[in-house]
């Protein structure tokens, strides 16, 4: 049985942290950003902790 291959799309978007949490990026920074707060461009620009059950299927995908 060959075994099951890393989801590409998936490596690319998230990264896996020393304690085993995933980052992702934060959705609404691509465009339409001139109506768009300084403030709220700035949280943006951080990283998010993904959480729930998303993340156990993530991280399986990651890790294949």
């Amino acid at each position: 049985m060959p075994k099951q291959k890393t989801h590409k799309g998936i490596q690319k978007r998230f990264k896996r942290t020393a304690g085993g949490k995933l980052l992702r990026r934060r959705a609404g920074k691509s465009h339409l950003l001139s109506h768009k707060t300084s403030k709220r461009k700035r949280r943006l620009r951080q990283p998010a902790v993904q959480e729930g059950r998303l993340a156990k299927k993530i991280v399986q995908a990651v890790t294949q």
